[in-house]
């Protein structure tokens, strides 16, 4: 008979929402002062390796719906952040692309997201964030499936 474990931290599902939270809590803090949240940020982080990328490629990346995507990108293009063509060059997506101004603030936002980055992997050695690294991608492969 399989004995159960009370404990959630015992969890791996559960350690992993918990470093998840940990992290958007310090991205959150460590932004706002830039005037970004952290889904804003990632979108600017993916234009910026991804010029011209979709709505609904942005919202992937992002791990948000095209809804919340739609919304954010309109934020970011009133603030003068990204630029959206008017019209699709072929079928019904606008791309998008970083202004000056939005590769400005991405840089500030970089340098103080590696600083969050390496605070959360600050007890881990080497060879620790490779296995880490390792291990991750095991995991979604397993959950892909």
């Amino acid at each position: 008979m399989t004995q159960v474990n009370d404990d959630l931290g015992a969890l791996v599902g559960y350690q992993l929402k918990e470093v998840q939270s940990a992290l958007r809590s310090r991205m959150d803090e460590t932004l706002r002062p830039l005037g970004l949240t952290t889904p804003q940020y990632v979108c600017l982080e993916l234009l910026s390796r991804t010029p011209g990328a979709s709505n609904a490629e942005l919202a992937r990346g992002a791990f948000v719906t095209r809804q919340t995507m739609n919304t954010l990108l309109r934020g970011l293009q009133e603030r003068g952040l990204i630029e959206r063509a008017t019209r699709a060059p072929s079928g019904r997506a606008l791309p998008t692309m970083l202004t000056p101004e939005g590769q400005g603030l991405l840089g500030q936002a970089v340098e103080r997201t590696h600083q969050i980055e390496a605070r959360l992997v600050s007890r881990l050695t080497d060879d620790q964030r490779r296995d880490l690294h390792t291990a991750l991608a095991a995991c979604i492969d397993g959950l892909r499936d």
